[in-house]
This record gives structure tokens, sequence and C-alpha cells, in this order.
């Protein structure tokens, strides 16, 4: 058989946490697979991404995208939560603070700009108060 390597590129990720799986000039698309660090009793963060949407869509298990809005003093005010639903688009806009948790199955598909990195994504750090609210958020919509 021909070789085709120019026609199509496979991708995959399968191990714990986020991984690129395809970069394309200004476009990323990754996978997040379920990793420890985001139970919500683990989450230590909330990021944004001052130049770019997020989109994420649910492949398997469970996610819940967790968004944030923040004070003058840059604390978390309040947030929002949504329990996604497989092959749904959820479109994070630019700017907003967002986390997420996954189930032992989860995977995610996540697409955005292939230069986002920490430099553009600007992090708020967390008390036991606001992770003792995410850990009540999901409790609420996973029982």
């Amino acid at each position: 058989m021909k070789a085709t390597n120019h026609l199509l590129e496979v991708s995959e990720y399968n191990e714990a946490g986020y991984s690129s799986v395809i970069d394309f000039q200004s476009w990323r698309v990754a996978i997040l697979n379920y990793i420890d660090e985001l139970e919500t009793d683990k989450i230590d963060n909330f990021q944004c991404h001052n130049e770019t949407d997020e989109v994420f869509v649910l492949l398997s298990g469970k996610c819940i995208l967790f968004c944030a809005e923040v004070d003058e003093e840059n604390n978390i005010a309040d947030i929002a939560c949504w329990n996604m639903e497989p092959n749904r688009a959820y479109n994070i806009k630019r700017g907003v603070f967002h986390t997420h948790t996954l189930s032992v199955d989860g995977k995610v598909l996540i697409i955005e700009n292939s230069d986002t990195s920490d430099c553009n994504s600007p992090k708020i750090m967390i008390d036991n108060t606001v992770r003792n609210k995410l850990g009540q958020l999901a409790s609420s919509l996973w029982g």
C-alpha cells in the first residue's frame, strides 16, 4: 500500500491529564483526561485566557465546567457551573476565569489558540472556602 501520511494525521492521547494532539498554524486541539489534581478538593486555581476563547467537548465520562465572576480585588465573587453533555460544544469566552473537574472515565476535547500558555493565561489561586464551594456544586450535580 502506498504511504498516505501526507493525506491524514491521526492522533490520540490516553494518559492522565492534558496533552496537545494537533497543532496547526493558529489553533490547537488537545485532549484532557481525568487526573486527580482536578478533583474538587485538590483544585488550586481558576485560569483565564487573555487572547482566546476555549472550546470544550465532552467525549466520555463526566465533566463539570466552573466559571467565576471576579471582583475588583481579583477575588472569586461567584461561581457558575455546567454539567457537560456529550457532543455539545461549550465555548468559554476570552477573559473568563474557569476550571473543571472530571469523573475517573472523563475525556474532553479542547480547542484553543496554539499560542495559549501560562504567559497569556493568568491564574487566581483559591482557598479552602472556594474549594469547598466547588465540592458542593459538584455534589449537587453528581450526587
